[in-house]
C-alpha cells in the first residue's frame, strides 16, 4: 500500500470517526476555535495596524528630509538637554540650502502653532495654522482641489493670503464657496485662495488648518518661531549623498568645528519606520505568546480527548494491524483524525472572526488578509499534528495481540 493510498484510506476513516461522535467532536474542537478566533483577530489587527501606518507615512515622503533644531526620537534625558542647547534654525539656514544645494528640488521652511479661525457665524476654537513659502506644496505634494496654492510673489510679499485644508473648508464653509472669502485667523484676516485635496493618516493637521506665506506667519503670529525645514531630494537614489550635503551646508553656515557634533537634527521616514517595526515585533511577539497559550491549552484538550479515542478502538487498531496495516498506517490514520478536528475548528473559527474583523473596525485599522487566513488554517493543523502525535504513536505501538484481547 502507497503513502497516497494509506492517506486516503485515513482521512476516509478520520472523517467515519469524527461523524460518528459528533457532540464529542464538537466540543473538542471549542478550545482549538477560542485560540485560533484569538490568533486570527490579533493578526487582522497587527495587518491593519502595518497597513494604516505605512499608508499614512507614505504621506511624509520618502525622499523628504527634516531639519529641525530637536531629533524626532529622544532615548535619553541628556540627549534632551543636550537638544535643548541647540541654536534655533533660522532663515539663515534657509537661505543658504537654498543657495548652495544642488540634489534638492524644493526646499521650504515649516512653523506652526495654533489659532481660532473664523468665517461669519461659524469658527474652529484651535486650528494648525502653517507658515511656510510656495514650494511647501513640492515638499508634501499637496494637490488643489480648488483654486491654487501660495505663489512665490505672495510669500514674498507676506500677503494676507492662505490655503485650507478640506475639512476646515467644509466645516467654515459648508455650501458656500470658499474662494476669494475673508476668513479670521488668530484675529487677523485672510483671504482664501485655494482649498486642498484631503489628505489624512499623518497629514490630518493640514485637513484642519490653514497655510500661510512665511513672513505674514512671522509678522502677525509669532516673530521668532522655532521652525523646522523640508527639504524634497530629486532623485530618491540621492537621498544619503543630499544628507551629507545639507549637513556640510548647514555645519559651515553655523561655523562648526571639524571635530564638533551636529548642533541640527536631519531625519527622514525611515526613523519613523524603524521605530513602528521595531514596536511592531515586540506587540506581535507578545500577541503570539497570548494566542500561544491558548492554543496550548485547545491542544491539551485534543489530545486527551484522542488519548479516549484510541483507548476506545483498540480493537479496531488490533483487528487492523493483525490484517497487515502497518504502524506507518495506524499513526497517520490518529494524526489525520487530531489534524481534521483542528481544522474543523480553524474553519469555525474564521468563520466568528470574520464579522468579528468588521465590528473591530469600527474601532481600529483591521484586515483580514488572506496571509492571515492561511497563518490561522496553519495554526489549527499544527496544532492538531502536535496534540495528536502522542496518542497516534501510541496506537501505532500496540501489540495486536494484546489489542484484540481488549473487552
Amino acid at each position: 500500500m502507497n503513502f497516497l493510498t494509506e492517506l486516503r484510506e485515513g482521512l476516509a476513516i478520520s472523517w467515519s470517526a469524527i461523524g460518528a461522535n459528533k457532540l464529542r467532536s464538537v466540543l473538542t474542537t471549542l478550545g482549538i476555535v477560542i485560540g485560533i478566533v484569538t490568533v486570527t483577530l490579533m493578526g487582522t489587527t497587527i495587518e491593519g495596524i502595518n497597513q494604516s501606518f505605512l499608508k499614512n507615512i507614505s504621506t511624509i515622503g520618502a525622499d523628504v528630509l527634516f531639519v529641525q533644531r530637536y531629533s524626532w526620537f529622544i532615548e535619553s534625558r541628556q540627549e534632551w538637554f543636550d537638544d535643548m542647547k541647540r541654536p534655533a534654525i533660522s532663515m539663515d539656514d534657509v537661505d543658504a540650502l537654498q543657495r548652495e544645494m544642488t540634489l534638492a528640488e524644493a526646499i521650504a521652511p515649516v512653523a506652526e502653532v495654533e489659532e481660532p479661525v473664523k468665517y461669519k457665524r461659524r469658527h474652529s476654537t484651535s486650528a494648525p495654522v502653517i507658515g511656510t513659502t510656495e514650494q511647501f506644496q513640492i515638499t508634501r505634494g499637496f494637490t488643489m482641489s480648488d483654486g491654487r496654492f501660495l505663489t512665490a510673489a505672495e510669500c514674498d510679499g507676506g500677503r494676507p493670503v492662505c490655503v485650507i485644508g478640506s475639512a476646515l473648508a467644509t466645516n467654515l464653509f459648508q455650501r458656500e464657496p470658499p474662494l476669494g472669502q475673508k476668513i479670521f485667523v488668530g484675529g487677523h484676516p485672510f483671504e482664501v485662495v485655494g482649498v486642498l485635496e484631503k489628505i489624512g493618516g499623518f497629514s490630518e493637521d493640514t485637513d484642519d488648518g490653514a497655510i500661510v506665506p512665511f513672513a505674514q506667519f512671522t509678522s502677525v503670529f509669532n516673530e521668532s518661531p522655532d521652525f523646522s525645514i523640508q527639504v524634497k531630494v530629486r532623485n530618491l537614489r540621492q537621498l544619503d549623498d543630499a544628507t551629507e550635503e545639507l549637513r556640510g551646508i548647514l555645519r559651515r553656515e553655523r561655523h562648526l568645528a571639524p571635530d564638533a557634533p551636529d548642533n541640527f537634527s536631519v531625519d527622514q521616514q525611515d526613523e519613523f519606520l524603524k521605530v513602528f517595526h521595531r514596536v511592531a515585533g515586540t506587540l506581535a511577539v507578545i500577541g503570539l505568546f497570548i494566542t500561544g497559550l491558548s492554543l496550548f491549552v485547545g491542544g491539551i484538550g485534543i489530545m486527551n480527548i484522542m488519548f479516549v479515542s484510541v483507548a476506545e478502538r483498540t480493537r479496531e487498531i488490533g483487528v487492523r494491524k493483525a490484517i497487515g496495516a502497518k504502524r506507518r498506517t495506524i499513526l497517520l490514520q490518529f494524526l489525520i483524525e487530531a489534524a481534521c478536528i483542528c481544522l474543523i475548528g480553524g474553519v469555525i473559527a474564521l468563520l466568528i472572526a470574520w464579522p468579528s474583523t468588521l465590528l473591530l473596525r469600527k474601532a481600529m485599522p483591521a484586515v483580514m488578509s488572506p496571509l492571515v487566513v492561511c497563518i490561522a488554517l496553519f495554526f489549527s493543523g499544527l496544532t492538531g499534528l502536535a496534540a495528536g502525535i502522542f496518542p497516534a504513536w501510541r496506537a501505532a505501538r500496540m501489540n495486536p495481540v494484546d489489542a484484540l484481547r481488549n473487552e
